[in-house]
């Protein structure tokens, strides 16, 4: 994988960045109720790049997708994604008038040093998603340099990610995603140890894949949320209305399994918080063991397992966490998940977060500065876990 200090000379060059600004839109609270950016986290991810790329004296072409347009749906135009680019870049930012064609082209060769052009929502095109070889062509004539700092969509071979990246020759990754390759295959190749692996969520056909990773490298995973009533249900324990369904029974048998020749020991609660109902208002149980009665659902781990996990991440040179241990959005049940929360942030080792809900969490209780690595990649880092190829990776060797 090329990185920008193998890039040559951009002084006057045009640069085609793939970003990942998919943020969420809200209306403004002032009069005119314009649409505006409600968190630029991932536009912020995206900056130390294109400060880079600047600086160097290379004009930006930013290309990104927004949501999933069905058509070319005005709400979803990347407007106030520019519109919050130049706020934070102090640069001249101008939003193109579409994706790709005559007109982007020459908005694309009259960019100066330093200016940024942002084309319209690359989901806008039917091709995008096709990695459509014309796509790709158009996308490639609007720029000598392409730069791919989009690691979120990095398992995907689209037009904006892939195709038009084997159309440049002079190509290369940004600094976030070569971060996330970095960070995230030194976590299976060679990390501190002992690694702990924290999986959470909902389902185990989720991540079976990465917890089957984890057996042949870590040395403990532990488990939470409700993806650990299949495990109890493999073992013969009763689950009641937990949520559990077959196909993950079966597939947590086959890592319970594996368990006795794997590297890694599968730890699993030893007790629960119960509830009623899923809600706000449901009054949470404690329950000493795993056996779940019946008209009862387990909501989160209890304090013994939340102790437990504590000293096994306490004990970790690296820390990997992707999954709530409960039902977190609901008070009642966010005390495991802000327990593990707050050991990983108090962890000396390496701690590498990654999942929406993990870092929701850690957000929500203060934590986010206080961990190695936020992973901003969703599934591309689980797929990268697994061991599977990554197009938008593999491209820019």
């Amino acid at each position: 994988m090329r990185t920008l200090s193998d890039l040559g000379d951009l002084e006057g060059k045009r640069v085609l960045v793939r970003v990942d600004f998919n943020v969420p839109l809200e209306k403004s609270p002032d009069a005119d109720g314009a649409v505006q950016v409600a968190d630029d986290t991932r536009i912020r991810a995206a900056l130390p790049t294109i400060a880079e790329l600047r600086n160097r004296g290379a004009a930006l072409v930013i290309v990104s997708h927004l949501d999933r347009p069905k058509d070319r749906e005005p709400e979803l135009s990347m407007r106030p994604v520019a519109n919050r680019l130049a706020e934070l870049t102090g640069a001249d930012v101008t939003l193109a008038p579409a994706v790709v064609g005559e007109d982007v082209e020459a908005f694309a060769s009259n960019l100066n040093p330093g200016h940024i052009l942002v084309l319209e929502n690359v989901r806008y095109e039917p091709g995008e998603t096709r990695d459509d070889p014309e796509l790709a062509a158009a996308l490639a004539r609007l720029a000598d340099v392409y730069v791919n700092d989009a690691f979120g969509v990095a398992h995907r071979a689209h037009a904006s990610t892939e195709g038009v990246a084997r159309l440049i020759d002079e190509r290369a990754a940004g600094l976030l995603l070569q971060q996330e390759v970095t960070t995230l295959s030194r976590l299976m190749e060679d990390p501190a140890r002992p690694l702990v692996a924290v999986l959470g969520g909902a389902k185990v056909s989720d991540k079976i894949a990465v917890i089957e990773s984890f057996q042949a490298v870590a040395n403990t995973i532990l488990i939470g949320g409700a993806m650990c009533f299949p495990f109890f249900a493999a073992q013969g324990h009763s689950v009641g209305a937990s949520l559990c369904v077959a196909e993950d029974v079966e597939l947590a048998r086959r890592a319970l399994t594996a368990n006795d020749a794997a590297r890694a020991a599968i730890e699993l609660p030893v007790d629960l918080v119960v509830a009623d109902r899923f809600a706000a208002d449901a009054r949470p149980q404690p329950l000493d063991g795993v056996d779940v009665p019946d008209g009862l659902m387990g909501l989160d781990i209890g304090p013994r397992t939340a102790e437990a996990y504590r000293e096994a991440i306490l004990g970790a040179g690296t820390v990997f966490w992707n999954g709530p241990m409960g039902a977190f959005e609901l008070e009642p049940f966010a005390a495991g998940t802000r327990a593990v929360a707050e050991v990983v942030a108090e962890a000396a080792g390496i701690t590498v977060v990654g999942g929406g809900d993990s870092i929701a969490a850690l957000h929500r209780f203060g934590l986010a500065d206080r961990v190695t690595h936020l992973s901003t990649g969703g599934g591309a880092s689980l797929e990268l876990l697994e061991g599977k190829r990554l197009p938008g990776v593999e491209a820019l060797a």
